[in-house]
């Protein structure tokens, strides 16, 4: 799903200072794309080549977006999503995509899982009225979501749902997919430096000029979406890397005193509850994206265990609980670098 959700959810500041001494100058551009805000800062030779970079960036946001919202009934998504019982030839794109996701959905024991498209959408729903989904919708929406009820075919690029009914949702994985694409764009223009963000998901390359890393802050569960009043929990110094968040800042709906999150549980059919964040470093951000959202949704052990099984990859899990937010780190959160 593409909304305003990861962007509410976002637990990151990123804070870049202007470079010193150097033959670079930097740029920042902002456009709206996926339902939020995608950022770029790059360090480049001239105000053309800046622009060039970023735009081609924009452009290769823009059109993964075509390819994979399920907003847009005219998406590939959508007309994937639509075509229960046939073998269907995608975009390299897209199947690369659905590759991964199931690779991430088989690590997590299902608690990744781009199937749950109709739960998502009934949660989405009740974010609207405020009102529970129905036990018999939540039922039917469990039936028709599973892993195992997508089949991928690598040497004709081709993929056959079967299920009929079942939906297709990539909101916990596009968005990280889109930053490690548009990256791509910005280095083959020529740029070394550079940062893309959208929403809860950033892809890094090297340094500013004269910076060991770009500063990325954590940001607690109490802090307000406005980060001029942010509340900082960690710090981070990195570079050609990735780091997400999910969690659920401000897309949450209370009923009958509970707190459900955005963020659905596919293996229950049920926003998951409680006050949380987890933000995941790893070499790129489709996967940080993937890991973070799956974070969200397991215990916080489990969590670890799974992000400790991926190679580079780190994690921070804050809960919230009637004694207070307990924090968890993974075994190498700690030897990230500090600024």
């Amino acid at each position: 799903m593409f909304s305003m959700s990861r962007n509410a959810i976002v637990c990151l500041l990123l804070v870049c200072a202007p470079a010193k001494e150097s033959d670079l100058a930097r740029y920042e551009f902002e456009q709206a794309h996926m339902g939020t805000l995608a950022r770029i800062v790059l360090y480049a030779s001239s105000r053309e080549q800046a622009e060039r970079a970023a735009r081609a960036a924009f452009d290769s946001i823009a059109r993964l977006d075509a390819i994979m919202s399920d907003y847009d009934e005219t998406s590939e998504l959508n007309r994937l999503s639509h075509s229960s019982g046939r073998w269907i030839t995608v975009s390299e794109d897209l199947f690369r995509v659905l590759a991964i996701s199931e690779t991430i959905a088989r690590q997590t024991d299902g608690a990744f899982d781009i199937t749950a498209g109709r739960m998502v959408r009934l949660w989405r729903r009740a974010r609207r009225t405020g009102e529970m989904p129905a036990r018999e919708a939540i039922e039917e929406a469990r039936r028709v979501t599973g892993p195992e009820k997508v089949q991928l075919e690598t040497r004709t690029r081709s993929v056959k749902l079967l299920c009929a009914g079942m939906l297709l949702d990539l909101g916990g994985i596009a968005k990280g997919y889109a930053v490690d694409e548009a990256l791509k764009v910005i280095r083959r223009e020529g740029i070394r430096s550079a940062m893309v963000a959208l929403g809860g998901d950033i892809a890094l390359s090297d340094p500013p000029p004269g910076k060991r890393g770009w500063t990325i802050a954590i940001l607690s569960l109490e802090s307000a979406k406005d980060t001029k009043d942010a509340e900082e929990v960690k710090t981070l110094s990195l570079s050609n890397c990735a780091v997400s968040t999910s969690g659920d800042l401000e897309q949450y709906v209370e009923i009958n005193g509970a707190r459900y999150s955005h963020i659905v549980d596919p293996r229950t059919g049920r926003g998951v509850t409680g006050r949380m964040s987890a933000t995941v470093v790893a070499s790129n951000a489709t996967m940080s994206d993937a890991l973070a959202t799956a974070a969200c949704v397991l215990a916080p052990e489990r969590a670890l265990g799974v992000i400790d099984k991926n190679r580079g990859a780190a994690c921070l899990i804050l809960r919230q609980s009637e004694k207070g937010i307990t924090m968890y780190e993974s075994r190498r959160w700690t030897g990230l670098n500090q600024p």
